[in-house]
């Protein structure tokens, strides 16, 4: 019987299987539910990835979560990322489910198609590419914002034959960049940084210049 006893100075309530609720926690779940409930995204479970990662990033506190028509975010993105990207080529219609589904708003999606004259069967790396001009004021912070969704580390590493695709996409398309300066780009930080690392680049590679390397644009 005295294995069964409560220990002497234990209260009720406070043995080893006591769970200990965050005291931040009931209002974090109160504010994503009433923001769930306002905004009514079809797809519950991806907006709710969504939001918790813009949370944790600063994001949601932004009025444009506050609405059914979301503007598109960086952690809005990751999702469709995750969603789309493994596809690589997309039906437009079903990128456009997915967007929807999210709960962002039309006329963004609209003006993305429109700039990349995107129809039919999409190529995934090339929308995502067109998103993240969108959001970001050049080139450089264009692909730091790729980084910044495509990977799961720290450093914001990316394989660098997809960091090649879409900034020659880029570059070329939208930067009016010489193909010649692309190329000097990605022969640079091939040699210098992505053979060194695997096959991978972060942002520090490509942002840094020097008198051998004039930078993204030159």
């Amino acid at each position: 019987m005295e294995g069964c006893q409560k220990k002497k100075g234990q209260s009720q309530g406070q043995g080893q299987g006591q769970i200990h609720v965050p005291p931040e926690l009931p209002e974090i779940l109160k504010q994503f539910t009433k923001t769930a409930i306002k905004v009514q995204p079809p797809d519950v479970l991806a907006w709710s990835a969504a939001y918790f990662r813009a949370l944790a990033n600063g994001e949601a506190k932004e009025n444009r979560w506050q609405s059914k028509d979301t503007s598109l975010t960086p952690s809005l993105l990751r999702v469709l990322n995750k969603q789309l990207g493994p596809l690589k080529i997309v039906p437009l219609s079903q990128i456009n489910e997915k967007w929807l589904g999210l709960a962002m708003c039309q006329d963004h999606f609209d003006s993305i198609v429109q700039t990349g004259r995107f129809s039919g069967d999409t190529d995934w790396t090339e929308f995502f590419s067109v998103a993240c001009h969108s959001l970001a004021q050049n080139l450089n912070d264009v692909m730091t914002l790729a980084c910044e969704v495509l990977s799961t580390e720290a450093d914001c590493r990316i394989p660098y034959s997809l960091f090649v695709s879409i900034y020659r996409y880029l570059a070329t398309g939208y930067y009016n960049v010489s193909t010649g300066h692309v190329d000097y780009v990605v022969g640079y930080l091939d040699d210098n940084f992505a053979k060194k690392q695997n096959g991978f680049i972060i942002p520090d590679n490509f942002l840094k210049t020097s008198p051998s390397y004039p930078g993204l644009c030159g």
